[in-house]
């Protein structure tokens, strides 16, 4: 094969996460097969489950579809601790398949929580990563922007900010294809010293992270910046505000198309599909209430991901990063603002 043939790829998908699973999954992974003529998908779920699906796909399409059996879903109430002791959980299922080599990708629109816990179990974390984190590339006014964490957790302090921030830098790199990526921090306001303790002190802890790393960091940036642009590159916050600004801007979409009929063309795939970064896989996580056309963009992300070695390229370049941050170690600093 050469490097300019359309790669073969195999997702693995849990059929039974999201609110609206099989039917939904089921719509999403039969586009993404008609789009994508060298995709297979596995799907994790209850062998009854998988062959309803498989017999419900159009005969070209069904030779392309196989089954991983596994239990049920995690439900929604107290996921990350449920999917522990869940084994056969669907979304586990599909993570080993990964892990194990017999699948190039995992795509689950169910329980982030569980989605999370079980990478991590199944998979682990990068080495120096703490906590992975879910980015979004928001097709902003004036260009793509990385946008993390949207939901993985809502811890909030200034150590894994700097962690996230570098991981987005590291995806920027390998993703948008920007060698020199611009880091900023999200707070209410862009002056110094802007919002709490925390804020303050991540914020300085990131410049000095920086100062050695061919990423700029930019200082704060408020909230419209991540749909209109300009100052950053990479927005880095926590999941608990992420996840509130990703959903506002969803919401602020779903308006303008209910009043005037359509949608803006810069934000008409913003927030579909989110990577979970700081695990060794493609692992791709959808919104719970996703249709299937948004499944499909799910399927979609993973195998492009896969094909464009997107998770080693991230991986190489944030150890890049750790091994080369500023020389600056405001741990034990006493002039750090805010400690």
């Amino acid at each position: 094969m050469t490097a300019s043939e359309p790669q073969p790829v195999r997702i693995a998908v849990d059929l039974l996460g999201g609110d609206e699973a099989p039917a939904v999954v089921v719509d999403g992974v039969l586009t993404a097969l008609d789009i994508d003529p060298l995709l297979t998908v596995l799907l994790a779920a209850p062998r009854a489950d998988a062959e309803r699906a498989i017999a419900s796909a159009p005969r070209g399409s069904r030779a392309r579809l196989s089954v991983a059996p596994a239990g049920e879903a995690v439900a929604m109430e107290g996921a990350a601790l449920a999917v522990r002791a869940q084994e056969d959980a669907t979304v586990r299922v599909a993570l080993r398949a990964l892990r194990d080599g017999a699948a190039d990708g995992v795509v689950t629109i169910g329980s982030t929580g569980a989605a999370i816990a079980a990478a991590v179990l199944d998979l682990g974390r990068l080495p120096d990563v703490e906590r992975p984190a879910l980015a979004v590339v928001v097709p902003s006014s004036a260009g793509p922007l990385v946008l993390l964490d949207v939901g993985a957790g809502i811890r909030a302090d200034p150590s894994l900010l700097v962690d996230h921030g570098l991981l987005g830098a590291a995806y920027a790199v390998a993703v948008l294809g920007i060698d020199v990526p611009r880091l900023g921090l999200l707070s209410t306001g862009t002056e110094v010293g802007k919002g709490g303790p925390g804020r303050r002190e991540a914020a300085e802890r990131l410049a000095a992270a920086c100062a050695g790393l061919p990423v700029t960091f930019v200082g704060n940036v408020e909230g419209q910046h991540v749909p209109l642009g300009g100052p950053a590159d990479v927005v880095v916050t926590d999941g608990l505000v992420g996840n509130a600004l990703l959903k506002g801007i969803e919401g602020s979409i779903e308006m303008i198309r209910r009043r005037t009929g359509m949608v803006p063309g810069f934000a008409r795939d913003a927030g579909r599909a989110a990577v979970l970064l700081g695990v060794p896989g493609t692992v791709i996580v959808g919104h719970g209430a996703a249709d299937g056309e948004d499944v499909a963009a799910c399927v979609g992300l993973a195998a492009e991901s896969f094909r464009h070695g997107t998770g080693g390229a991230v991986s190489e370049r944030y150890a890049e990063f750790v091994r080369g941050r500023g020389a600056v170690d405001l741990t034990e600093s006493p002039e750090v603002v805010g400690r």
